[in-house]
Order: C-alpha cells, then sequence, then structure tokens
C-alpha cells in the first residue's frame, strides 16, 4: 500500500554531496508525475510541485565549505519545501556539519539505512550485514576512522534514538521539543516509509539519509507511465573507475572479457599530467576501453586526483565523444565539469544505483557508486549503452561490499571448516553464511558437524536450514541454508568453552578434507574457523597451527602468515616459534621469499606497485650495531638489496614501531615482520575485529578469521561473526582470479 502524499503539492528539495549520489536519487522519482532536475549546484529557483536534486559535491570539502555550500543551497528553497539531505550509506563525507546547518533551521529526522544492499540502523548505528559500520573494514580507503555510532557525528548536540516499532510520531514529537535530532532505526522500505509518513506532522522538517530515504519520498507521489530508453549506438565506450572498493578489480577483470581494452594509468604521472594518452586513444578507437589509476594513492589527496583523471578524460575527448561509465561520485563529477557538461537528466536505472543519463552535450553518462555492483556490473552498463542483451547474471541484489548475483554456477566455492568445535566457530559460520553479501560472493560449504551448527543456530536464536549434503556438487545457495559436508564427529554433549581432544581431533579432520577438495579442485579455496592449538596437540595432531598443518597436508614446504585489517596488511617471516628460535630461523634468503610471496599476493589483489616496508629484529633496527648482534646487517638487508634491484618498492630495515606507525597512517601497504608478535600485536590494536589471516604459498587460497577459539564466551550467542564474513569476502576475491598466490 502506496503511503499517503506528504503535501499535496510538494515541492522537493535534495541536497546531495556527489554526482553518483544524485543521480541515485534521481532515479526514484523516474517513475513518478513530479518533474525532476539533476543540477550540477545549488538551484537558484525551484518549480512548486518539484523535485530538485543538487549535486552540491561536498564530499571532500573542508567542513567549512561543507557547510557554507548547505547554507547556501538551503536559502533557496521555499519555507514550504521538503528538505532531503542526502548522504552516503558509509557515513563518509561531511555529515556532522552540513546536518549541523540543518539542525538550526528546523527538526533533523536522520534515517540512514540502505535495506536494498543490507546497510540497516540498529540502536542508532549503522551495519553492513551483521556487522557494525566501525568494525567491517568499509573505510579502507578513507584517511579517518568511522564513526562508532550516528550520534557521534554530532558532537555537542542532542540526539534522541528511535527504535523500529515505535510511535514513530510521538518519537519525533519528544526528539523536537528536545531540539534533538532524531535518529531513526531502519532495517526495511517499510520503515523508512513509516518515518516519512510521520514526518507530515511537522512543518519545515529536514530528512537526512540515503537513496532509500529518497525513494520513500518518491513513493508519496503518483506513478506515471515510462517509455522505454530508446536503442542506440555509440561510437565509443569510455569507462573511468575511480574507487578503491575490492570488486572493482573484478568488475573491470569483467568488462576486459567482454572485449574492453584496460589502460591502467599511474597516479604520479596523472598527477603531474605526464600520461601518454596514445594508449588510451587507441583503446578508445577499438570501440570499448576502461582506466584504472594505479600507484600510491593518497586518501588525502583524492579530489585533486579526481580532478586530473577529468582533465584526461577531457583531453580524450576533444575529437569524440564518447558515452561515459563513471563510477565513484567524486570522480564522476570530476570528469563532467572537465568536459564543460552543465546538467543531466536521468532517464534510466540499469540496475541499483546505476543510473544512465542525458548530459547537456548529448551524450549518455552512467554514474555508479563506487561500492555498488557485483563482479558483472560494468559490462552490464556497457551492454546497456551498446543497446546489445546484458549478462544473464544481472545483479538484483546487493550486499556490503559486492552485490548479489543470480547466477550462482560461475561463483566460487569455499569449503568452510568448523575449527575447534567447543568454540565460537560454529556461532561465527551461522550468521556468516546466512549473510546476503556472503551468498552473492561464494558457494561456501562447511567442513564439519551438522548437529554442532543447530546448537550454535539455537544458541543464537537464528532460524536457519541447515543442510547436510554428500559432495560439494550437491550444495545448493539458497537464502536460510546453510550445506554441511557432515563429519559427524563431535558427541551430542560436548561442552562450549572446554578444552578437548575429541574436538582438537574432529578440527584436524575438517582440514584434512577441505585439503583433499581443494587438491581436487573441488573448492576454489578454504576459510578456516579457529581451532585450538593445545587441543589439537591433546588429539595427537603436533603442528603449530592452520597455518603448518595445510603447508603438510597439501606438500608444500614453505608458506607464509599475512594477517590483513582495513588498516594494515602485515606478512611474518616466522610465526609459531620461540623468539630465540625465530632470531636463529631467519636469514636472506627465507626474508626475501617471504617478501616476494607478499609482493605477488598484494599485486594479486589489486595493488599493481605495492609500497613494502621491512621491520628489523632489534629495537631501533639495531641502530648500526648499538642493539643486537648484527643481525640486521647479515639477515635482512642482502634480501632487500636483491628485492630493489629486482624492481620491488621495499623499504628497511625499519624499526618495527616506526613502521607500524607509518603503515597505519597508509604510507606503507605490506609490513613485514620479522617474528610472531611484532607482527599480530599491531594487527590486534589495528583492526582485529575485521582481520583476516591468509595463508600465502599453497597451492589454495585460504583465508581465516583473526582471532581465537574464545573459550570465555563459547555457547553464549554473543560472538561477532564480522570477521568471519570479511574473511570469506577475501576468499572470494582471490579465488576469482586466475592464479594462485605464490
Amino acid at each position: 500500500m502506496r503511503p499517503k502524499s506528504i503535501g499535496s503539492d510538494p515541492t522537493v528539495a535534495v541536497f546531495a554531496d556527489d554526482l553518483s549520489g544524485a543521480a541515485e536519487v534521481a532515479s526514484a522519482f523516474l517513475d513518478r508525475s513530479a518533474p525532476v532536475s539533476l543540477l550540477l549546484g545549488a538551484a537558484e529557483t525551484h518549480e512548486p510541485g518539484g523535485v530538485v536534486i543538487a549535486d552540491l559535491d561536498t564530499r571532500s570539502m573542508s567542513p567549512e565549505d561543507a557547510a557554507r555550500a548547505v547554507r547556501h543551497a538551503l536559502a533557496r528553497v521555499p519555507s514550504d519545501a521538503l528538505v532531503v539531505k542526502k548522504i552516503d550509506s558509509l557515513l563518509r563525507g561531511n555529515i556532522g556539519p552540513e546536518v549541523g546547518i540543518l539542525a538550526d533551521t528546523g527538526l533533523v529526522v536522520f534515517a540512514a539505512g540502505l535495506p536494498a544492499v543490507d546497510r540497516t540502523v540498529r540502536g542508532g548505528t549503522v551495519h553492513l550485514g551483521s556487522t557494525p559500520l566501525h568494525a567491517a573494514g568499509a573505510w579502507s580507503a578513507e584517511s579517518t576512522q568511522p564513526p562508532e555510532s550516528i550520534a557521534a557525528l554530532f558532537p555537542g548536540r542532542p540526539a534522541r534514538n528511535v527504535p523500529r516499532g515505535a510511535d514513530v510520531a510521538e518519537a519525533l514529537a519528544r526528539a523536537a521539543s528536545d531540539g534533538a535530532i532524531a535518529i531513526c532505526d531502519v532495517e526495511t522500505d517499510a520503515d523508512l516509509d513509516s518515518i516519512v509518513l510521520a514526518c507530515r506532522a511537522f512543518p519545515g522538517v529536514r530528512l537526512v539519509g540515503t537513496s532509500a530515504l529518497a525513494a520513500a519520498v518518491a513513493r508519496t507521489l503518483p506513478r506515471r507511465d515510462v517509455p522505454a530508453p530508446a536503442t542506440t549506438h555509440p561510437e565509443s565506450v569510455l569507462t573511468v573507475v575511480g574507487t578503491a572498493e575490492p570488486v572493482a578489480v573484478q568488475q573491470v577483470a569483467a568488462l576486459v572479457a567482454d572485449g574492453a581494452r584496460h589502460v591502467p594509468v599511474d597516479a604520479r604521472a596523472l598527477l603531474l599530467g605526464a600520461v601518454d594518452t596514445g594508449p588510451l586513444r587507441r583503446a578508445l578507437d577499438s570501440g570499448q576501453a576502461v582506466v584504472t589509476v594505479t600507484g600510491d594513492v593518497d586518501p588525502s589527496n583524492a579530489r585533486t586526483l579526481s580532478a586530473a583523471l577529468g582533465r584526461l578524460v577531457a583531453a580524450l575527448q576533444t575529437d569524440r565523444r564518447s558515452d561515459l561509465v563513471l563510477t565513484g561520485g567524486e570522480t564522476a563529477r570530476a570528469v563532467v565539469d572537465a568536459l564543460g557538461i552543465a546538467s543531466l537528466r536521468p532517464v534510466h536505472e540499469v540496475h541499483h544505483g546505476a543510473v544512465a543519463s542525458l548530459a547537456s552535450d548529448g551524450r549518455r553518462v552512467v554514474t555508479r557508486p563506487g561500492s555498488f555492483g557485483d563482479a558483472t556490473s560494468l559490462s552490464a552498463i556497457a551492454a546497456y549503452l551498446r543497446g546489445a542483451q546484458p549478462p544473464t547474471h544481472t545483479p538484483t541484489q546487493r550486499g556490503p561490499h559486492m552485490t548479489a548475483s543470480t547466477d550462482t554456477a560461475n561463483l566460487p566455492v569455499v569449503a568452510v571448516t568448523m575449527g575447534d568445535g567447543a568454540g565460537i566457530g560454529p556461532e561465527v559460520i551461522v550468521p556468516a553464511l546466512l549473510d546476503e553479501a556472503t551468498r552473492s560472493w561464494c558457494t561456501p560449504v562447511v567442513i564439519g558437524d551438522a548437529k554442532r551448527l543447530r546448537l550454535a543456530a539455537n544458541v543464537l536464536g537464528i532460524d536457519v536450514d541447515i543442510v547436510t549434503v554428500e559432495s560439494v556438487a550437491d550444495a545448493e545457495s539458497v537464502p536460510g541454508r546453510v550445506n554441511v559436508i557432515d563429519l559427524d564427529l563431535l558427541p551430542d554433549d560436548l561442552p562450549w568453552g572446554e578444552l578437548s581432544s575429541v574436538a582438537g581431533h574432529a578440527a584436524y579432520e575438517y582440514i584434512r578434507v577441505a585439503s583433499e577438495l581443494a587438491v581436487r579442485g573441488e573448492v576454489q579455496a578454504i576459510c578456516t574457523a579457529p581451532l585450538n592449538k593445545e587441543a589439537l596437540h591433546a588429539a595427537g595432531h603436533i603442528f603449530p597451527g592452520h597455518t603448518e598443518l595445510l603447508a603438510h597436508l597439501t606438500g608444500t614446504e614453505e608458506v607464509s602468515m599475512m594477517l590483513s585489517t582495513p588498516k594494515l596488511k602485515v606478512i611474518h617471516v616466522t610465526t609459531h616459534i620461540g623468539l630465540l628460535d625465530a632470531v636463529a630461523k631467519i636469514e636472506p634468503g627465507l626474508v626475501e621469499r617471504t617478501i616476494r610471496r607478499g609482493h605477488d599476493a598484494l599485486v594479486r589483489s589489486g595493488i599493481p606497485e605495492p609500497k613494502i616496508g621491512v621491520c628489523g629484529i632489534n629495537p631501533h633496527a639495531g641502530e648500526h650495531g648499538l642493539f643486537g648482534y648484527g643481525e640486521e646487517e647479515q639477515k635482512i638487508i642482502p634480501a632487500v638489496e636483491v628485492l630493489k634491484a629486482d624492481g620491488i618498492d621495499v623499504h628497511g630495515p625499519l624499526p618495527a614501531d616506526t613502521a607500524f606507525f607509518l603503515a597505519g597512517r597508509g604510507d606503507y601497504d605490506l609490513i613485514v615482520a620479522m617474528y610472531h608478535d611484532q607482527g599480530h600485536g599491531p594487527v590486534k590494536v589495528l583492526g582485529i575485529e575485521a582481520g583476516v589471516n591468509i595463508t600465502v604459498g599453497l597451492p589454495v587460497i585460504r583465508t581465516s578469521v583473526d582471532h581465537g577459539t574464545a573459550f570465555d564466551i563459547a555457547g553464549k550467542g554473543i560472538a561477532e561473526a564480522g570477521s568471519m564474513v570479511e574473511a570469506l569476502r577475501q576468499a572470494a576475491e582471490l579465488a576469482t582470479s586466475t592464479a594462485v598466490v605464490k
């Protein structure tokens, strides 16, 4: 049932902070009766009964400039208009200063959910799937940390949480009387409809939220018939990828597989204006080209880089008029500004968030937020622009990092080992495998015990279908279903949180079976829940941990442990041995091989020229012999010199405290730790909630959560599944590549 209209003749003014977000909002009004305008800047006038969406381009402005832009735009809005501030669903940008301007003039209702991509608000905190935003790793490309709650965006201002199921109008009235910002919990589009309906009672209300909130406003307007978009055949299609999102690597690969020519552009050369345009022109001559930026990209320099990218595109278009595909709002705005495009008229939504517009110069421009779309997104957009049929696996559902595809047959199969059944492994596996995003990335199959998973589901209060399958081929990717190859090794009465040799042996068997499946090629990756080393040893399996056990089972002589978090990646020269033994084991050959494995892994993950920092062994990296016995000179420097001669961007040996500080602020893509605690300590401080353990050098992809069995909380239903979700994402991402990380 459609919500009642906000007013009989509404004027809606939407302020967006980037172009892709503005276009995303505009698409919600395409099938509605109100005339829609998308402007590149604040509107001077507002047509009664119309919808004006203004891209204020404030995402990367200073807080003061962003607030000034909103104040300027707000001054031109009629007093009876409904004002909607469109924000990024990941809360990036200058939300605090911008909303502060709105709060000075009326009641602010903040409804930030984006249910279509499983981004919800619970308890006043944004969640990506089941993971709070601040623990999800979605801000890995940002120079700051995400807020732990929405209220944290407004220090010094009162805020009131509005839970789902409450009398929304009454809760808003209390917020208004307190002069507070009303922060609404949102899990469904119906929640947003209720919020918009309740706002009718508050003249001058300011709505703040994602495109889903704007869509709820649109649903209050009458529908109209929308003609099908005309089929055209452009002379060329130029795709410009202006995002650091991990899925972009897969999207570009799929587009290249469809015939596009890929031209990577070095960031330094781009900033210097020294890019050779010849390869780009030749790629466009072929009809379809995709441009990506490679090399070090400082987040604080992103706006300058986008402007340089815009100038490059404009230079390529002096003698042609390509249709454009622009990912990332800042990149999109920079390109259209450089081309002198004065306005855009949205005409079609290719898929959620990918909006085709007719530009003032006659070309078609498709904009899309960087984090949206599955691996086929760019291919589907290019097919639309060429008038061809899109791939049969056009995305229809979204998850927090990638989007769900209906073509599950092409997803990698990941064997998920249950780990120690007495620990939290079963409790993090069940919600992680039910996550919509996980199903969009891979087909997971648990190697474990079905009855233990059912017990974990009961502890969590989750209604799930635990289905035993005989083989990987029998697994089905169905919502609410967990596939398990049931080894049935655990007794029904195995206690939670207690050391057990039975559970230790079962954990070994799960890994053994998963390794056999991987060696036979039946699964493309392994993702491991934690095991307990003491339990493993008690069962007679004397291995230091997963890394060494997997190496043994796959016949691999040497592997490395890499820890990956949103802020930091660390690879270890030595791991599970005593400190004195570690120092004795370190030698130039091992250091060199470890760094090469780390370098290759980062290249494969989409960083073509990673910058690597190498820790010393002694405090201050020995400080030229003042500490230690020359270990740095004997064991590390020879390896670094060989690698530098081979063109690898490696630095060190560095004092470990300095190296991790520099890496935490983004100076290095990878840190090489010499021993276990040198690397693990900083990782657990800077990102364990979303940390992932990757074994580098195996003949199969292997990722793992970066936490232990947590016996102290096992069986209590409070374990956080975010690290498992991220481990599955990275396993799927690495498994889609054609080469194995070695």
